[in-house]
């Protein structure tokens, strides 16, 4: 079975979802909290994702990997998709969390390995 981190790895890179994704620095996780509760922590049975079903167990599991919660990202999206997802998510009020890991970065995927538990 996966790791915490590994499993996080697939879900910001999969297409599936739409309440995570990679930050336009590519250094952050950006999770819009209510999709994600839905999306994501809802799902039961044999497509659940995590163990935990709730967000501040999540939160707390993000921590415990050396997750830091940045107020937002360093800049804001070049790419088109990204920064309408941005602003949709901001003018729905809903709540973006931004999460960064030195060990958890689209560009460097082989750091993976050292994004352990504390």
């Amino acid at each position: 079975s996966l790791s915490f981190p590994q499993k996080l790895w697939k879900l910001v890179e999969s297409h599936e979802f739409r309440s995570i994704w990679w930050s336009v620095s590519t250094k952050c996780v950006a999770i819009d909290e209510e999709l994600f509760k839905e999306e994501v922590l809802g799902r039961g049975g044999p497509l659940q994702i995590f163990a935990m079903q709730n967000m501040k167990s999540f939160l707390r599991q993000l921590n415990l990997y050396g997750f830091t919660n940045m107020q937002r990202d360093c800049k804001r999206s070049a790419s088109l998709p990204e920064f309408l997802a941005e602003e949709a998510a901001a003018s729905a009020h809903s709540k973006i969390l931004y999460y960064y890991n030195t060990n958890f970065n689209r560009e460097h995927p082989h750091l993976l390995e050292k994004c352990k538990r504390k």
